[in-house]
């Protein structure tokens, strides 16, 4: 898609909508399970063939290898080819499919997880893939606590794991745990040899590192590369790949690239053949070069303002609710972005379960932004920034660098606040300092995204008792999160998750701007790169002509 646009809709709910279908229907124009050149030359229409090695960019370096301690996106496209799970999501239906688990029982309550394993599996050291692995997984992560920053959230509450008998295992909470099952089909609960498990967790993080999956970690070289080699004794795949065998890639090699002019680049020129996150000002540019562009919006929660409600000024909720009135999505959208993405309209993407439409409470409202400061004692300063009790309105916004137009983004919504009287400074950190500076409080606001499909991501989120890196204390929605997680009934544990989702807004204590969507550039010679349900690749099905 262009890079801009010839017209742009009306701001107002239903110029939204109308756009948000119009960027579905764009990326649904798309093949959202494989992304494929195949029928480009001869040989692609003959049909797929095994061999050859695969180069793949990543825009920021994985900073761990360890799928237990993986937090971003860029880790994860690493880590999914190292481990296998117990279960699979379905793509295309969200339902929960058989993998290394053949089948699993759910108590009443959702309190406890029985899994029988499938006996043909192994680790890439031979070890067998059996209960007492399993088991000796699950007490790894939860011993990594912190470190583990998804599966702590996933594993809240767990009380242990069970060797029922040499192949099923029985994993019990102290409470009802809802959105565990969806858990098992990530690669933060992927599973490792037991003689991984019994390295530190620092050492584990730069490996290496032995799983079950269809390639085997060769090398890790921080910020340069992560080599990947197949294993040819596989045969226990996915039955939502098109084979359950080894690979049909040799291997693949990550470069760590975080330019995203030089990543287009070398695509165009061959050195590379794939990458992750196509600025958008480079989609046109791409697709005049015969690269596909293909993209998939991204469950979970969109890219947001996070506040620390710790900080001086941040903890004030009427500076945290004019920032909400005072953002203008869809000029953002229309500015740095491109038509493959959508403005947000609620604490979650549209493509999560349990969203609700929550785009009255995101109006772009410049007068009720300086009502609300106004009223909260914050008056307008000789330069036009707000002071109150001697105090500037300064924000310090902390952001990665794992996405091109981060800085792009925050820079206009910088002048659009600024008019409302908010100064925002910009702190742009590597992403492994950005994650101390976020473990630290070192910020007023946190730019970022996460992804997941269930709703429960908005607990790992904001819940007080997990993390917590916004320092929330809130009852009312911890109450709201706490009954979501316990509630197996579907229908009554979305409401839950609607009056979170609305709580977190009406609070401030998340300012979402857009919904993340994965946009990836691939060469004609590249076939079958599969998205899983979170929209990031799986390289199994994948070949080259």
């Amino acid at each position: 898609m262009p890079a801009t646009r010839t017209q742009t809709p009306p701001r107002t709910p239903a110029g939204r909508r109308r756009r948000a279908a119009l960027a579905a229907a764009l990326l649904l124009a798309l093949p959202l399970t494989a992304c494929s050149a195949a029928g480009s030359d001869g040989e692609a229409a003959a049909g797929p063939r095994s061999g050859g090695s695969l180069t793949f960019a990543l825009s920021s370096d994985p900073t761990c290898v360890d799928p237990h301690q993986a937090a971003t996106n860029d880790a994860m496209y690493v880590t999914r080819g190292i481990v296998d799970s117990l279960t699979d999501q379905d793509p295309k239906t969200g339902k929960i499919v058989p993998w290394l688990a053949s089948s699993w029982e759910v108590g009443a309550d959702a309190s406890s997880f029985t899994f029988r394993l499938r006996t043909d599996a192994t680790f890439g050291d031979g070890t067998p893939l059996d209960a007492k692995a399993v088991k000796a997984n699950f007490d790894a992560v939860h011993a990594l606590g912190a470190r583990s920053i998804l599966g702590s959230g996933f594993l809240q509450g767990y009380r242990g794991t069970r060797v029922v008998d040499p192949h099923t295992v029985e994993i019990t909470f102290d409470g009802p745990n809802a959105q565990f099952l969806q858990a098992t089909s990530t690669p933060t609960l992927g599973l490792l040899a037991p003689a991984s498990l019994r390295r530190t967790a620092e050492e584990r993080c730069t490996g290496p590192l032995v799983g079950s999956g269809p390639f085997t970690l060769a090398d890790y070289t921080p910020d340069t590369s992560i080599a990947l080699k197949r294993r040819d004794d596989y045969a226990w795949g996915s039955p939502l790949w098109k084979s359950p065998g080894a690979a049909r890639l040799d291997g693949i090699t990550f470069r760590v690239v975080p330019e995203s002019g030089v990543r287009s680049g070398s695509i165009t020129s061959g050195q590379i053949d794939a990458f992750a996150g196509v600025a958008p000002q480079d989609e046109a540019l791409l697709k005049g070069q015969q690269i596909t562009v293909v993209g998939r919006s991204s469950p979970g929660v969109p890219v947001a303002l996070s506040a620390n409600t710790a900080s001086p000024v941040a903890k004030d909720p009427a500076v945290r609710r004019a920032l909400q009135a005072a953002v203008d999505r869809d000029e953002v959208v229309d500015t740095v972005l491109s038509a493959s993405y959508r403005p947000a309209t609620s604490s979650l993407a549209e493509t999560t379960d349990a969203y609700r439409d929550n785009s009255a409470l995101l109006a772009h409202d410049p007068a009720r932004a300086a009502s609300l400061l106004e009223q909260a004692g914050w008056r307008a300063g000789d330069d036009g920034i707000r002071v109150k009790d001697g105090r500037r309105l300064r924000l310090k916004v902390i952001l990665g660098t794992n996405f091109g137009p981060n800085q792009s983004a925050l820079e206009l919504i910088q002048q659009q606040v600024r008019k409302a009287g908010i100064e925002l400074t910009l702190s742009v950190l590597s992403i492994a300092d950005y994650q101390k500076a976020r473990g630290a409080g070192d910020y007023d606001l946190a730019w970022g995204n996460g992804t997941r499909t269930d709703p429960d991501i908005l607990r790992t989120a904001f819940s007080s008792k997990l993390l917590n890196l916004s320092r929330i204390d809130d009852p009312a929605l911890q109450r709201e999160l706490d009954a979501q997680a316990a509630e197996p009934d579907p229908a009554r544990r979305a409401a839950h998750v609607a009056a979170a989702q609305r709580r977190i807004l009406e609070q401030g204590y998340q300012i979402p701007v857009f919904e993340m969507t994965s946009v990836f550039a691939v060469s004609r010679k590249v076939h079958d790169l599969a998205f899983d349900s979170s929209s990031r690749l799986q390289f199994h099905d994948t070949w080259l002509s």
